[in-house]
């Protein structure tokens, strides 16, 4: 039989994950790499840290669903029993394949289906105080692996509203004419080895799941 699932094991795992990704960036930065070598580097510590963050967030879904699978039966109308086995709790947040969500926004509004509004995995998730860390993580993730003008508009778009601490660049007019000017980074990594941005958005990860582990039953 597999491990029972737990939010506090979870939280745990992901800042053993991060204090790992710490230590890495630590080794790279006092190695006297290229600059080209430094910038994969931190996109490399980037995309462990969505992998793991992606993790956390399934695995404390799949503990929610399987304690309480009312705001579900809420959701879907249809009626569940209270308990689901873990791994069918993992293929209704799932849907059978891979665990995705469309940003911060995306990943609130599919959460809000498994938990409801006041669970405590959803309070944290919203938290204000995380929102440019998440945001930043998410498009900056997206923008090294596909490189595409979608996701390089979406890290312009993440980085203009982080530097000017607006939740949107749909703002005044000054505020909009000031995004017009506003440029996309060359590559995700050249962004996040500058001014210790990694070690920013690793910080309000870490203290996402301090509070997940505070939150959680078990």
């Amino acid at each position: 039989m597999g491990r029972k699932k737990s939010g506090k094991y979870a939280a745990n795992k992901f800042k053993t994950t991060t204090r790992g990704i710490r230590d890495f960036l630590d080794e790279v930065n006092a190695a006297g790499l290229s600059e080209t070598a430094l910038t994969w580097s931190y996109e490399t510590a980037l995309i462990r840290t969505t992998v793991a963050f992606e993790k956390l967030m399934l695995e404390c879904l799949i503990v929610a669903l399987n304690k309480d699978t009312g705001p579900f039966s809420d959701d879907t109308g249809v009626r569940f029993p209270k308990h689901l086995d873990q791994k069918v709790c993992e293929y209704l947040v799932t849907g059978g394949g891979y665990f995705d969500f469309r940003g911060r926004d995306g990943l609130l509004k599919d959460m809000k289906k498994f938990t409801g509004p006041q669970h405590y995995l959803q309070v944290a998730v919203r938290d204000e105080k995380r929102r440019y860390a998440l945001e930043l993580l998410l498009t900056l993730r997206n923008y090294a692996a596909h490189q595409s003008p979608q996701s390089k508009e979406k890290v312009r778009e993440s980085i203009f509203c982080f530097k000017e601490g607006v939740k949107s660049v749909n703002g005044s007019a000054q505020l909009k004419a000031k995004f017009a000017k506003a440029k996309a980074p060359m590559s995700a990594g050249v962004w996040l080895k500058r001014q210790g941005r990694m070690t920013y958005i690793l910080d309000r990860l870490d203290a996402l799941a301090d509070e997940i582990h505070q939150g959680a039953p078990y």
